[in-house]
């Protein structure tokens, strides 16, 4: 080999490396600059010698010119259609079948379990190990050539890895768009002016059939494999199902999750359930069931199939549909803690999954605006197991043009003061620290184990207090007697002596707490934390300007004009005197400088991390000596973004801050703790 052809195959394994780290396997090893550079460099090198081009060359996923039309493939075996069960009672008609089929008490060697993904069904033919036809289901027999399409899918490996990959193989499985890409992609075609698209799915299956394989590029199609076909004279490489899945995994294509193996079939109903009401809300794509199959391969071989239409061995044990259509009656706003104006969608009711779902959540003005909502429109609703139910956005097809635009209130609805607006984070808010639209929230926020930690303070019980009259306002709590809460409904006298104790031991919390609990716009526990270190009490605190608050590492402009703005403001200030008269301690600890691999270096989280929470993540920063802030500014170290990170990205960027996945924090971290 030449230097150059050397360097070409190189480049290729790095790049093929690169891809299966970060669509399979979840865990991207190189950055996107470094894949760029590598990718760059191939192209190069293949533009200046065309023979150094491969089948399973990376460049090759995308530029392919527009099929004309596409042409007929006739699958090796017929992909075959499954039958259904609706019920507990239907899958155990099912298995009693498949057991008289094979004349025998119970199923031998139990059952796979898996995933039954809502996208479109796909095979893939390699021969010697490289992606030769991408093809359609179509009939089961003879589907649509779409190779070039498919080849953009990026989980989708040109070339397998491993020994043991037959010279000829079918791979089947299901290609789909997940979720917030699914949303994303549409709020692009919002902002460009053209219709959105239904559903994942369909959106899915109509990206196949584009006839620029361009096209198919631009849209974040992912792969599941899940079966494999063989020509009749070459033996299977595996014994079980389950082995079938790993193998695939094992030669570079990504697998569902959540597959399970079961002796049982009672544990097959155990696990349908825990994917139907918890799994499946914290799915990032569509499911429409489980499919459970006879595990050992000579069992299924053993069981046969139905006519040539659907197999014995195998049975898609379907959910209630977790997607509906519904009427967007109306969009209303709620007031949070912090003052900030919550949109929410008000419904025509909807069955969603077996419950009826009248309320979704709809985040921001911003989030309205982007998908196009209107009041009156027909829209889709997702809601599955636990999730708050959430718009995925309108059928524009079904307007009837008496739908209204909907814009944010100029005004708070609760206390009538002029909103401001916050543009760091998309939101707009009430400045007015006696809102009684924020005095709810705010004081179980006040309560909560984050903050002042006042145990026996539920939710339902401070609303009790507020209903009563008895609390408007944080440091109304200290003022409660024994016997007011005694006249309380579900207040023994003993729960009563309880709940005035911890109201009192409350009292002396240190005051990077009590900053905490006041609820100051953009100030979260790590900012309270470094206000109450630097300043030692809050009378200094009170007193320092903007500059002052801002010179503090971590905290910067936006946090100190915030922070000052709220002392400032004389509402503000007499509830401090309030809480002053109550005897809370207004002081914090000394404490020794942190040390760790991150001291001195400030950090700002964005976006929904894959492992890690919020708090989980501000935890390890501030424990290897680093600070967490709100905001993004010249002084940050580095942005931790992840899902949906919103406009502090873009801040970023503009500021030349480095960009961290969860993962570059953990490797800074040493995975520490």
């Amino acid at each position: 080999m030449t230097a150059a052809e050397r360097r070409a195959a190189e480049l290729r394994r790095l790049l093929n490396h690169a891809i299966r780290a970060y669509y399979v396997l979840d865990a991207p090893e190189i950055s996107d600059a470094e894949y760029d550079r590598l990718f760059r460099e191939l192209q190069s090198l293949e533009t200046q010698q065309p023979e150094l081009k491969t089948a399973d060359s990376p460049t090759q996923r995308v530029g392919a010119e527009p099929a004309a039309q596409f042409t007929k493939h006739k699958h090796l075996v017929p992909m075959l259609s499954l039958g259904n069960a609706f019920t507990d009672d239907e899958l155990t008609a099912w298995n009693e079948r498949l057991a008289r089929t094979l004349d025998r008490a119970v199923v031998p060697g139990g059952y796979c379990v898996e995933l039954k993904i809502d996208g479109a069904a796909v095979s893939l033919t390699y021969r010697d190990g490289v992606l030769a036809v991408g093809a359609t289901r179509g009939n089961g027999s003879i589907g649509e050539d779409v190779t070039g399409n498919l080849r953009t899918v990026r989980d989708i490996p040109l070339r397998l890895t491993g020994d043991d990959v037959p010279p000829l193989i079918e791979i089947r499985g299901e290609v789909y768009l997940p979720f917030d890409s699914f949303e994303k992609m549409n709020e692009e075609r919002v902002a460009a002016g053209e219709p959105v698209f239904a559903n994942p799915r369909n959106s899915a299956a109509g990206s196949l059939r584009q006839l620029d394989p361009a096209l198919t590029a631009r849209r974040p199609l992912r792969f599941f494999g899940y079966a494999v076909a063989l020509p009749a004279e070459t033996p299977l490489p595996f014994k079980s199902q389950w082995d079938l899945l790993e193998t695939l995994s094992r030669w570079g294509l990504p697998v569902a999750p959540h597959r399970r193996r079961c002796a049982s079939l009672e544990e097959v109903h155990a696990h349908a359930h825990a994917v139907e009401h918890k799994i499946r809300g914290e799915l990032n794509f569509g499911i429409d069931g489980l499919v459970a199959k006879a595990d050992l391969l000579r069992v299924q071989d053993e069981a046969g199939d139905v006519g040539g239409r659907e197999p014995r061995w195998a049975i898609a044990r379907k959910f209630a549909p977790d997607i509906a259509e519904t009427k967007l009656l109306d969009i209303r706003v709620n007031v949070g803690r912090t003052g900030t104006l919550n949109p929410y969608a008000m419904l025509e009711p909807v069955e969603i999954g077996g419950t009826i779902v009248k309320l979704a959540t709809l985040h921001n003005e911003e989030l309205v605006h982007r998908k196009d909502l209107r009041v009156g429109d027909t829209v889709q609703v997702k809601r599955a197991g636990e999730v708050i139910p959430q718009i995925i956005g309108p059928i524009p097809e079904k307007r009837t043009g008496d739908e209204t635009p909907w814009h944010m209130p100029d005004r708070c609805p609760a206390c009538d003061t002029p909103v401001e607006r916050d543009e760091e984070e998309v939101a707009i808010y009430c400045p007015n620290p006696a809102c009684p639209g924020r005095r709810l929230e705010g004081l179980v926020h006040y309560t909560s184990r984050g903050a002042m930690d006042i145990r026996g303070l539920s939710y339902m019980r401070i609303h009790q207090l507020v209903e009563a009259g008895l609390v408007e306002d944080a440091a109304d709590l200290y003022a409660l007697t024994a016997e007011q809460l005694e006249a309380q409904e579900r207040l023994a006298e003993k729960s009563a002596q309880q709940l005035v104790q911890a109201i009192a031991v409350s009292k002396e919390q240190p005051l990077s707490r009590l900053l905490f609990a006041l609820g100051i716009h953009h100030v979260g526990a790590a900012a309270a934390e470094l206000l109450a270190r630097h300043f030692g009490n809050l009378d200094h605190l009170m007193q320092a300007g903007e500059e002052a608050v801002g010179e503090i590492r971590g905290i910067g402009p936006v946090i100190a004009e915030s922070v000052v703005r709220y002392f400032s403001d004389p509402r503000g200030r007499a509830l401090i005197e309030k809480l002053r008269a109550a005897g809370l301690n207004f002081t914090e600890p000394a404490s020794a400088p942190a040390e760790g691999p991150l001291l001195g270096k400030t950090f700002v989280l964005t976006g929904t991390l894959p492992t890690l929470s919020r708090a989980d993540a501000t935890r390890r920063i501030t424990a290897a000596g680093g600070t967490v802030t709100g905001s993004v500014s010249k002084k940050t170290t580095a942005l931790v973004a992840g899902d949906e990170p919103g406009t502090k990205l873009d801040k970023a960027k503009q500021l030349g801050v480095e960009i961290w996945t969860e993962t570059d924090l953990l490797q800074r971290l040493g995975n520490a703790s």
